[in-house]
């Protein structure tokens, strides 16, 4: 995150809405990259305004092993993590348990041979690492130069298949990013292993640019009847999140200074209400997504448009959607 975004991001500012209300962020990124970074430090920065108790790490391929079989490189993802997560536990009492939870990737598409990927990162983290995410997310109408080695077709696929069968016998859950037009093939792969629980992620992406820019309806109509169509399988949880990034195209980091929560909140209800109305309070959680987000809106803006969305639920089903969902399908303790 460059200077410069930050003083666009510093262009609306807001107090926090509820500032007590406990908070799991379901869904974030840490990583060290040539050109940007967004690490423990950034984090806590961002998290500040609001009741951040916990949070959940998702796999963005960072530290990697260098040596050793390829195979076993992203267990150096979950070594690093585990390593921020004994620094974060010494700052101070009010800090926030950072990767409670964490996701990690192993090549599923390895069949049989993902078992020792797996072993490796439960002993790496015997005590946070929850699940797998292996992106699935591909569109052919969508520039490939932004979405690197993701196949078509992937969670159909027999060999991804066959390693996806080793989660749920080692306890792990699967993080699923699809874009709206794969929901399909999410729904099968969620029926054809019901024990195995899914966490969709990003409600599933409903594309925005390229050949979908002008589509908004018709591709709101798609992706509808595709969140119904999943919200059927019992072993399916959905995060609430992810609409700042490029390819939903609201074109929020376009603008002369970023969106409001009352602004957010009005695009982005519809998405985010239909979900609750079909998967219920304790299937869905609310997620930052950050830093992919951030491009698009402040954080505390961001969890301040999810309070107002969330601002005519009971506080039962406010718990479920800020804090207790996430919770108990990471299993945090």
């Amino acid at each position: 995150m460059t200077h410069k975004q930050e003083e666009w991001l510093a262009l609306t500012k807001e107090d926090a809405i509820d500032p007590g209300l406990p908070i799991c962020d379901a869904h974030h990124h840490l990583w060290e990259r040539p050109d940007d970074f967004y690490l423990l430090n950034e984090l806590l920065q961002d998290v500040n305004d609001h009741n951040v108790v916990k949070t959940v790490f998702v796999q963005c391929r960072t530290r990697y092993r260098e040596s050793g079989p390829p195979e076993m490189a992203p267990v150096g993802e979950t070594e690093f993590i585990e390593s921020i997560t004994a620094e974060s536990a010494g700052k101070s009492s009010k800090t926030p348990v950072i990767a409670a939870g964490i996701v990690g990737f192993a090549d599923l598409t390895l069949g049989d041979g993902v078992v020792p990927v797996l072993e490796a990162h439960l002993v790496a983290s015997p005590d946070r690492f929850r699940g797998i995410r292996h992106v699935s997310a591909w569109d052919a109408q969508i520039d490939i130069t932004k979405v690197v080695n993701i196949p078509a077709g992937l969670l159909l696929n027999q060999e991804f298949r066959k390693g996806f069968s080793y989660l749920d016998k080692y306890g792990l859950s699967y993080d699923a990013w699809v874009y709206h037009t794969q929901l399909k093939e999410l729904v099968d792969l969620a029926k054809s292993f019901p024990e195995t629980t899914i966490i969709l992620n990003h409600i599933g992406t409903p594309i925005g640019v390229a050949p979908y820019a002008n589509k908004r309806k018709e591709v709101f109509k798609e992706w509808e009847q595709g969140i119904a169509d999943l919200a059927v399988c019992p072993n399916v949880a959905v995060k609430l999140g992810g609409l700042g990034m490029w390819v939903c195209g609201f074109g929020w980091d376009q603008c002369t200074k970023p969106p409001s929560s009352i602004e957010l909140a009005e695009v982005m209800e519809p998405y985010y209400l239909w979900c609750i109305k079909q998967f219920g309070c304790k299937r869905c959680m609310f997620e930052s997504n950050f830093p992919v987000d951030k491009l698009s809106y402040s954080y505390t803006v961001l969890w301040n448009a999810f309070k107002r969305i969330a601002k005519d639920f009971s506080n039962e089903e406010k718990a479920a959607l800020f804090y207790d969902t996430a919770d108990n399908y990471y299993r945090l303790g």
